[in-house]
């Protein structure tokens, strides 16, 4: 089984290729997969599969050729990850399946414009915000923010003060966020199904809306986002939508042993 390995500021995924859609991906596996002491070692697998040969992405056909099955590091099933897109799209570039410039891309999370370059950072339009009633985290009201995906985002003094972020929760990612300057935040992130994270690409959408409507900031103002793996751009525009930008970056590739994957 042919795999790549790439990376989104350190939110790392292994790519599986599979043109023909008849990769089977059960949960097992892809814990294997993502084990980082027993297998490659990933926050997250990547098929890459024609939106026409799977049942998820079949509806969008028409409108993207690709679909991105995108699994949590336990197996579980993910609307979207901002970083992941990212690199699905580099991937679509450097193979060849798909030319440079602009990309629609078919996922749980609807389908996403994508701009991809041989070099550069890559941009997503992740689409609407859709900001819902505050949920409690660590006993204090957070801001709910859809994503595609959900989030509750926390404005904190210090990020670097909070020490181990958990427990896991299963119906939403958490953001912790400080304001450092004007446009500016660091960002700490708690994934469902995952734990910390090195970054999250809609993770830090959701928090620089929330930051906005916390601060009364104008919109269609880029921000920069700091995570633990890099920097990201998040633009919250007037129309509703998101931009992310960021770096995708594919860094190794092989082959699987399929034998491994198989044993009990």
């Amino acid at each position: 089984m042919r795999f790549v390995k790439g990376h989104g500021t350190e939110n790392d995924f292994v790519v599986l290729p599979d043109p023909d859609g008849r990769l089977e991906l059960p949960d097992d596996a892809v814990r294997r997969i993502c084990d980082r002491r027993s297998g490659l070692g990933a926050d997250g697998v990547l098929r890459v599969v024609p939106a026409a040969l799977v049942e998820d992405g079949a509806r969008y056909a028409e409108e993207a050729r690709w679909f991105m099955d995108y699994r949590n590091a336990d197996g579980s099933i993910a609307e979207m990850c901002g970083n992941g897109v990212r690199v699905y799209a580099r991937y679509l570039v450097e193979s060849g399946l798909s030319r440079p410039g602009r990309l629609r891309l078919a996922t749980r999370g609807g389908v996403k414009v994508v701009d991809v370059e041989h070099d550069g950072d890559v941009v997503v339009d992740m689409g609407l915000a859709v900001v819902g009633e505050d949920v409690p985290v660590d006993g204090e009201k957070a801001t709910a923010v859809d994503m595609g995906n959900p989030h509750a985002v926390l404005a904190v003094p210090s990020v670097e003060a909070l020490g181990v972020l958990g427990p896991d929760r299963k119906d939403l990612n958490v953001e912790y966020v400080e304001e450092v300057g004007p446009a500016h935040v660091r960002m700490r992130v708690h994934e469902r199904g995952v734990g910390e994270t090195r970054s999250c690409g809609t993770g830090a959408c959701a928090a620089v809306v929330a930051t906005v409507l916390r601060t009364g900031d104008e919109r269609d103002r880029p921000y920069a986002v700091d995570v633990p793996g890099g920097r990201l751009t998040v633009t919250w525009r007037s129309d509703g939508h998101v931009l992310l930008a960021g770096p995708a970056v594919l860094v190794a590739s092989g082959e699987l042993s399929a034998a491994w994957l198989e044993r009990p």
